[in-house]
């Protein structure tokens, strides 16, 4: 019977991993194009896209405790 965890698995597992890793990096370099053309035209300012950020964030990873 042929083992599920062979060598080239893992190397497979991290080549994958890598790739992940590349397009993380340039998604978030697209992502920072985007906001800085944005706040340069004049569209959007530091502040609003923080307050936005903050906001989702909190929707997205509501506190552990009920806030009052």
């Amino acid at each position: 019977m042929e083992s599920s965890f062979s060598p080239m698995n893992e190397v497979n597992m991290l080549a994958k991993l890598a790739d992940l890793k590349d397009g993380h990096y340039h998604n978030l370099l697209m992502l920072s194009v985007m906001m800085e053309l944005l706040i340069e035209k004049g569209i959007l300012t530091r502040e609003e896209i923080e307050e936005r950020a903050l906001r989702l964030d909190g929707f997205i990873n509501p506190p552990p405790y009920p806030m009052a």
